[in-house]
């Protein structure tokens, strides 16, 4: 038996660790995504009464056909759990903003929500100030060219992220 067999690399051999300056940009990344989230969800609440979830679903639904979609295909598209989705929707019915109802399926229940009248009057109302936020703490700080980069690249992460999101959410929105 010969001792000059190379040993089999150990899976902590095998780490593609990151250069500095690809460190410094992840970190970056990392910073943006615990902070801008907190800073938009406050805006919301001081304004509106709402968190960033209940916004997004908000819009989502205004988006849709009929302003309906099915739970699963709205927390898809909100990125959120069914848990998740049926408490915002709870809490937005309660306000008068969506209607729930119970459909039956072939292979089971499905429940839909639907964006209210009142709850799209709403939306238009909470709209203008999310939307000077977002230019606020987004938009006015980067250069155009910044700002399409950061598009490119949110959307390269995000494919990659929603690989195995529903067909479904994919048919009905750029996920």
């Amino acid at each position: 038996m010969s001792t000059d067999t190379p040993s089999e690399p150990t899976p902590e051999h095998d780490v593609p660790w990151l250069s500095p300056d690809q460190q410094r940009d992840w970190r970056a990344l990392v910073a943006l995504i615990m902070a801008l989230p907190p800073a938009l969800d406050a805006q919301l609440k001081r304004d509106a009464g709402v968190n960033v979830f209940e916004y997004h679903v908000l819009a989502a639904l205004s988006d849709a056909p009929n302003r309906t979609l099915v739970l699963s295909n709205l927390a898809a598209l909100a990125q959120g759990s069914l848990s998740r989705i049926s408490h915002a929707i709870t809490r937005l019915e309660r306000s008068g903003c969506v209607e729930r109802r119970s459909l039956p399926n072939r292979g089971g229940r499905h429940t839909e929500a639907r964006l209210t009248d009142a709850g799209f009057a709403r939306l238009e109302e909470i709209a203008p100030g999310h939307v000077r936020e977002a230019r606020r703490l987004v938009v006015d700080a980067l250069t155009p060219e910044q700002l399409a980069a950061l598009g490119d690249a949110a959307r390269a992460i995000t494919a990659v992220t929603m690989a195995e999101a529903p067909e479904t959410c994919r048919e009905i929105s750029d996920c």
